[in-house]
């Protein structure tokens, strides 16, 4: 006797964990002039704390490059460009002030 399968129904996929957005920053700077130096640990440090491991930095000095200003529009350093996620953000000066940085990449709401 021949044996008959029989289907089951398709079960719908879970949905897997979704990927962690990654925050792409490019900080331009000019030279390791003290302004730059603590604009990069400021950035660190706001990156370890509400980011941490989500982030990435890119570090363009624009003595060694300076064409590359041209393509995100930068007119002072050090500037802050957010690519992703979009929108893209723009923050000028040594990011020292915390608040008005979390606000500028979106990470907290403004008062």
């Amino acid at each position: 006797m021949p044996t008959t399968k029989t289907k089951t129904p398709a079960q719908p996929r879970k949905p897997g964990p979704e990927k962690p957005v990654i925050w792409n920053l490019r900080l331009y700077v000019a030279g390791q002039s003290p302004t730059s130096v603590r604009a990069l640990a400021n950035l660190k440090v706001l990156c370890e704390e509400h980011l941490k491991g989500r982030y990435r930095i890119e570090l363009i000095d624009l003595r060694k490059h300076p064409q590359l200003a041209r393509g995100d529009q930068i007119v002072a350093v050090p500037t802050l460009v957010r690519r992703l996620p979009l929108p893209l953000r723009t923050i000028i000066g040594d990011l020292s002030n915390s608040v008005r940085l979390l606000v500028g990449l979106d990470l907290r709401k403004a008062d």
